[in-house]
């Protein structure tokens, strides 16, 4: 499992003209899911997301969470961050866990999210997305399970 992390200002998400999620000043994460994962690795990563410390404090260290700013979370599912790039000119996605069991864990993953936090948004699973963000920094990580 693998977890794209934007700080932004803002960001949305926008499926046939309409925005179906946005958020303020939070974290936009794009996850990816492969073959191996599972509810609870999933819940630990997206644990360590909601902890990891990636907002200014008053010195300007990133040293607080997004639990810590009560910030928003766009979660966005990306099966191409699950792909392999290890060589060719074109990604291979075996590496990618297929769409019917991915669907119904990040669909848990995005309920274990909105139990846990507040504001949570998200696009669709499988759908065509526009995304459009602020990135704040510009600050980015990749976390693995």
């Amino acid at each position: 499992m693998r977890a794209l992390l934007q700080r932004v200002r803002r960001a949305s998400v926008e499926i046939d003209g309409e925005v179906t999620g946005s958020i303020d000043a939070g974290l936009l994460v794009f996850l990816g899911l492969e073959p191996s994962d599972t509810v609870p690795a999933g819940e630990k990563l997206l644990e360590r997301v909601l902890n990891y410390r990636v907002f200014s404090d008053d010195q300007g260290r990133m040293n607080r969470s997004l639990r810590d700013v009560s910030g928003g979370l766009l979660l966005i599912s990306q099966f191409t961050l699950a792909a392999d790039t290890t060589r060719g000119l074109r990604p291979g996605f075996s590496t990618a866990m297929p769409p019917a069991e991915a669907e119904p864990l990040f669909r848990q993953l995005y309920a274990y999210l909105d139990a846990v936090h507040a504001p949570v948004a998200g696009g669709r699973f499988g759908a065509d997305m526009q995304v459009s963000l602020i990135n704040d920094g510009p600050v980015s990580f990749l976390l693995n399970t």
